[in-house]
């Protein structure tokens, strides 16, 4: 009992501080599909919603439902979205994987099971991360729960804890693929210890028969498959190219070296030094900064260590989940390895000195609670800048460039998010984020005025995700470091008044500096200096000649695409048109033309458009230069 009350009070003096924790992060699309929940709760990842500018469709998340019917029932509770009354329910999942540590501890590590209990809870990715409303937590807690009591039911050939650990893993892959992995390490551990014992082998498979029947359902149901799904997202995006699979590997191995304090990690598997010293050598080479390549060196410490080892039920836990790992994900995140984070903590309590467990838990639980204080402030720097705009977001028309905290602010106060393309309007609100992956926009005829701007500066030198430094906590689209050093702002945000302007051109090319003020809709950024493409249509405004002038269009048609027909309206009155029947560099050019007013507005049209891989556009024609000549 003493063990229980000093595990839950550990865990409560990680979690209690950061009740009021800000969304973050993926928090918003979890949200999405808890509010859709609650329109159909049987399927939850039906949300649709915009990603980057794009509307995307849920099934294709990450994740299966479990995350979203769990915040759904948060939700019908509560009737809101509130942060204290969420993390304060969430806390329970803490509370899961910590006491099935103990219980796996008192296992694998009987003399000092409260040891590895506190390595395990002092983890950086347990203390930040579970302050988050993403399913790593839900997964950890049911996936280690299974786990314990699969081991406790195999020792004992319990049917009843064997039925406990059933539900649990099936509670398990309702929340994340990778629960899968399990399967190879408890057939593992039956091999060793009870192979005869037949339902423990059926029992395993739990995973995989759960997601098995989700699937099922989902595509009988609605005809849809979510891993399909989730598969054309990643081929969109190319998450799953060799680069990504590369960063992905050389930052999960730096992740490694922080599960544990990396001076007791070296106490602990240090005897093989010399690969370590290798690693640690190239990863010199990726990048010099010592962050870097020390924690990489220590992350191929203890891989080596239990390849040495592997003979070891831990070791051959650590290896799977790693090498699943390297296959299944793409960012490179500190979450993705909390599952091994328990044999880790505990081959460290068996491995390393006693002496050294009290100072290096200090050590990593102040490191991991700095870390949960950077981050607290780092997304709470969103929630207070949209309170601070609260009367002009209720005021005016507002867009949200940016993802993340900032985002799920500015819509709850009636914020709409940007669509690429999109066209803002004179008196529009535009808020946007250097950090969060800004989307084209045009601003429809009118000129962006800066409203108010802030940095977002936390008042400790670390940085989990930040501008202009080289992080990969969270993904690796920063850096590799596991987390890294600044006092450079994390983000800065501003708002931005649109303001009618009145087009100075009469002839726009793509690369003119008025462009952006030209340009209505329905053109992407300018590429090699020089040119612009389109979707199928797009619209500018002109400054309007004193005399007639005809109207000039060049554009090009490169091989892939299938445009033919380019068709130029004039303040609505058709211009001219060119059919084509071939790719290559062509022109239209009106007869001359008496503008309606002072401003003219050309529309070009083109039949047809694609799209490649990896590009989500809808191209059409690329443009040069338009307008009056």
């Amino acid at each position: 009992m003493r063990q229980i009350l000093a595990t839950v009070a550990l865990v409560l003096l990680i979690r209690l501080p950061f009740l009021n924790q800000p969304i973050q992060g993926d928090d918003v699309y979890y949200l999405a599909g808890a509010q859709h929940a609650q329109i159909d709760p049987a399927h939850p990842s039906h949300a649709r919603y915009v990603f980057l500018g794009d509307e995307v469709d849920m099934r294709g998340h990450p994740h299966p439902p479990l995350n979203a019917w769990v915040l759904g029932a948060i939700l019908a509770a509560i009737q809101d979205v509130r942060e204290v009354p969420f993390h304060g329910a969430y806390i329970v999942f803490s509370l899961i994987a910590a006491l099935a540590m103990l219980s796996l501890s008192r296992r694998f590590v009987p003399d000092r099971p409260l040891w590895a209990v506190a390595l395990f809870l002092a983890t950086p990715a347990f203390v930040v991360n579970g302050n988050s409303l993403e399913s790593d937590l839900p997964f950890l807690a049911f996936w280690m729960a299974g786990i314990a009591l699969f081991i406790r039911s195999a020792d004992r050939q319990s049917g009843r804890l064997l039925l406990g650990s059933i539900l649990c893993l099936a509670l398990a892959a309702l929340a994340a693929y990778q629960s899968v992995v399990v399967v190879p390490i408890l057939w593992l551990y039956l091999w060793e210890r009870k192979r005869s014992w037949k339902p423990g082998w059926a029992a395993a498979l739990t995973p995989l028969l759960v997601l098995g029947l989700w699937q099922a359902f989902e595509r009988l149901s609605t005809g849809a498959l979510p891993a399909q799904v989730l598969a054309g997202h990643f081929q969109t995006y190319n998450l799953q190219s060799a680069s990504a699979k590369l960063k992905n590997a050389a930052a999960l191995t730096g992740h490694l070296g922080w599960v544990v304090f990396p001076a007791l990690a070296i106490a602990a598997f240090g005897r093989r030094w010399i690969p370590a010293a290798v690693a640690a050598a190239a990863g010199a080479f990726i990048d010099p900064h010592p962050l870097f390549w020390t924690s990489f060196g220590v992350g191929a410490l203890v891989i080596v260590w239990c390849i040495e080892h592997w003979r070891d039920f831990l070791a051959r836990w650590v290896l799977i989940f790693f090498a699943a790992a390297l296959v299944l994900f793409f960012a490179g995140s500190a979450r993705y390895l909390l599952p091994l984070a328990a044999p880790v903590a505990m081959l460290t309590v068996l491995k390393a000195p006693k002496k050294l467990l009290a100072p290096a838990f200090a050590c990593q639980l102040a490191f991991s609670l700095m870390l949960s204080w950077l981050s607290y402030q780092h997304w709470d720097g969103y929630r207070q800048f949209v309170r601070t705009l609260r009367p002009e977001l209720e005021s005016k028309r507002s867009w949200i460039n940016g993802e993340w905290g900032l985002r799920f602010y500015a819509e709850a106060e009636g914020g709409l998010a940007l669509r690429r393309g999109q066209a803002v309007q004179p008196g529009d609100l535009v808020l946007s984020s250097a950090l969060a992956y800004p989307i084209p926009f045009t601003t429809g005829g009118g000129r962006l005025v800066p409203y108010r701007e802030q940095e977002i500066r936390p008042t400790l030198p670390f940085r989990l995700i930040a501008l202009g430094t080289r992080s990969g906590y969270s993904s690796v689209d920063f850096g590799l470091r596991p987390f890294d050093i600044s006092w450079s702002p994390v983000d800065k945000v501003r708002a931005e008044i649109v303001v009618q302007a009145q087009p100075e051109l009469e002839f726009l090319p793509m690369n003119a500096p008025q462009a952006s003020n030209q340009i209505v809709s329905g053109v992407f950024e300018l590429e090699n200096g020089q040119w612009r493409w389109m979707t199928d249509r797009a619209s500018f405004l002109l400054k309007a000649p004193a005399q007639p002038k005809p109207v000039r269009v060049e554009f090009y048609i490169p091989e892939p695409a299938p445009a033919r027909l380019v068709e130029v309206t004039l303040d609505g009155q058709r211009a001219g048109e060119l059919l084509v029947d071939k790719s290559g560099p062509y022109q239209i050019t009106t007869p001359p033309l008496k503008a309606a007013g002072d401003t003219a507005t050309l529309v070009i049209t083109a039949d047809k458009t694609f799209s490649v891989p990896g590009d989500h556009r809808r191209l059409g024609v690329i443009l040069s230069a338009v307008g009056f000549q």
